[in-house]
């Protein structure tokens, strides 16, 4: 919690105008995490279907729902790959693997532990906005992001 406070800075900026609304967000996107975290341990550990199982389903319902929508916009879809065709096919053979490994570490180990060391990605985004986006007072967002770990360090240890 400490390293949160300490990722959004003044907490006089908390009292601007829309902060309410991202706040909002914020904790929406948190409370939807959990949800469907507490949804893949239930379906990896508590129905025994296997990770590389689930994660095909899951690929085939998004598959199934998104591609209406990139018929319909389907000069958008190529202008995108020509742009970025590597990094496209980056994403779409890095991301199932690294959500298998997530579903495999749900399926044996308690939800617990799992969920808060995913988050530990907030280190990596620290990082690329430091040195890729140039982002102001990266000393800040260094203490909170070791901050964050030592707290994922304690729910682990505790």
């Amino acid at each position: 919690m400490l390293g949160v406070l300490a990722l959004t800075g003044d907490p006089r900026n908390l009292r601007q105008r829309g902060v309410g609304v991202a706040v909002g967000y914020a904790l929406l996107t948190g409370v939807t995490i959990a949800a469907y975290t507490l949804w893949d341990k239930r379906g990896v550990s508590g129905l025994l279907i296997p990770p590389v199982v689930y994660e095909w389903g899951a690929n085939v319902f998004r598959a199934l729902i998104l591609t209406p929508l990139a018929v319909f916009r389907w000069e958008d879809v190529r202008t995108e790959w020509a742009a970025n065709r590597t990094a496209v096919l980056a994403v779409a053979s890095l991301s199932p693997m690294a959500y298998i490994l997530v579903l495999s570490a749900l399926a044996i180990s308690p939800v617990s532990y799992v969920a808060p060391a995913r988050e530990i990605g907030i280190l990596i985004g620290v990082l690329i906005g430091a040195r890729t986006l140039a982002e102001a007072d990266i000393g800040r967002r260094s203490i909170a992001a070791v901050l964050m770990v030592g707290g994922v360090i304690a729910l682990a240890l505790g």
